[in-house]
């Protein structure tokens, strides 16, 4: 039965990877997901991409695939015991799917209730997030799932989804649809199919049949029905990008307009204070170190307070951050010795620098000719930190500012010509 109270985003959901739009990079003829897919064999995975990409869609067409006994879970309303609950009925099935939408909801204690089920096979995870899973979903968790990143839908695979949508849709065969022009539904939608797909369904009920349909058309019911803040949508990536550009760019008073808008936008107070937290440390770092404290004691007070008089805690806090020296040399420097990292291995531990609990370790020399700083003239005796093989690597550059000047300059004095400050 043909269900017209659904919404054409839900109608349309594909239920097969031919019918499914987007995200080549991972679904195309020779991806490395596709091929996993069709041949039944899935790992726990994490798939990461904005709202509206297919995340839940490509969950159900996996569930489909590898013939899997299906379950989902919202981390909004789901607890431990709802995961108990389903790792308990896996027991009795061959293969069972458990797909998590929202994961990063989830608290550390309940993503800890996944891992001996995710480790020992009994559960197939499929997790889904807007947020990066390096800060949202617990190190355990990570390592024993792999991450997908979806992407945002072109133009062309937008066009696409509209054409499908007109094609197939028997509300929208009915009413005759033809698309003159595209580009407001292509702006407005923002790489959102979701969102895209219900834009569509709203103008087209708005207008006569048969439906003929421009880019002024679309603006006027848009600006009539469609809120110029989703917190799911493109609106919230963009508006949360101006909000950090202007707080780096040291424009306290364009940053109070965004976090203004965000808050109006009824913008989770914990997110906007996350991305505060993160801004303190990665673009000002060691220039005012007491920005993380700022920061951290509006996360914690907001947390606690709520809306709405976190505004003006949030407000605070983001117009001292705006008006902070800036610096990124500690964020540049931990990416820095990742790269290497990756590229160099697990390089071992100078001898001297281990801890010798043993006489046989301090028979093998851990320990050896290590000198305690303390015991020297202003607590420092030079003697080298990193392995032989990267031996007088510098990651941490200090930035050019006052607090990172004098940084550079007990460096430089501390250990001479071994590092190029």
């Amino acid at each position: 039965m043909f269900n017209t109270n659904k919404p054409l985003a839900e109608r349309l959901r594909p239920i097969n990877l031919q019918d499914y739009i987007g995200q080549l990079h991972l679904l195309g003829p020779k991806a490395v997901l596709r091929k996993a897919i069709e041949a039944g064999n899935i790992p726990s995975i994490i798939l990461w991409g904005p709202p509206g990409v297919g995340k839940t869609t490509l969950a159900f067409i996996i569930a489909k695939y590898i013939k899997a006994e299906f379950y989902t879970l919202s981390a909004i309303s789901a607890g431990v015991k709802e995961v108990r609950e389903v790792i308990e009925k896996a027991r009795f099935h061959t293969k069972t799917l458990l797909f998590i939408d929202e994961i990063h909801r989830f608290s550390k204690s309940q993503q800890d209730a996944l891992l001996g089920a995710v480790e020992k096979g009994t559960i197939t995870l499929i997790g889904a997030t807007t947020e990066n899973p390096s800060f949202e979903v617990i190190s355990a968790l990570l390592s024993r799932c792999q991450i997908f990143t979806l992407l945002p839908l072109t133009k062309e695979e937008q066009v696409e989804l509209l054409h499908t949508a007109i094609k197939k849709d028997k509300i929208l065969i009915e009413r005759q649809v033809e698309l003159i022009e595209t580009e407001a539904l292509l702006r407005l939608g923002g790489g959102d199919g979701r969102k895209l797909l219900n834009l569509l369904e709203l103008v087209v009920l708005d207008l006569e049949v048969p439906v003929r349909i421009y880019d002024q058309n679309v603006l006027d019911v848009a600006q009539k029905k469609v809120a110029m803040y989703d917190k799911n949508g493109e609106m919230h990536y963009d508006i949360i990008s101006a909000f950090i550009k202007s707080m780096r760019g040291s424009d306290p008073n364009a940053a109070i307009y965004w976090l203004a808008r965000m808050i109006e936008g009824g913008e989770d107070v914990k997110f906007i204070a996350r991305r505060l937290l993160i801004f303190a440390s990665e673009d000002i770092g060691n220039a005012n170190p007491t920005a993380l404290v700022v920061a951290n004691e509006c996360f914690q007070a907001v947390s606690v307070i709520g809306y709405p008089e976190s505004d003006i805690i949030l407000a605070q806090c983001v117009t001292y951050l705006a008006s902070s020296t800036k610096s990124n040399a500690s964020y540049k420097a931990i990416k820095a010795a990742k790269a290497l990292v990756r590229q160099s291995g697990d390089l071992p531990v100078p001898l001297h620098l281990r801890n010798a609990p043993t006489q046989l370790m301090k028979d093998e020399g851990y320990g050896k000719d290590y000198l305690y700083p303390h015991d020297y003239d202003n607590n420092f005796a030079p003697q080298e930190y990193l392995p032989q093989e990267i031996a007088g690597k510098a990651f941490y550059i200090p930035g050019i500012n006052a607090r990172e000047n004098e940084i550079r300059e007990r460096l430089k004095k501390l250990w001479k010509d071994k590092y190029n400050y």
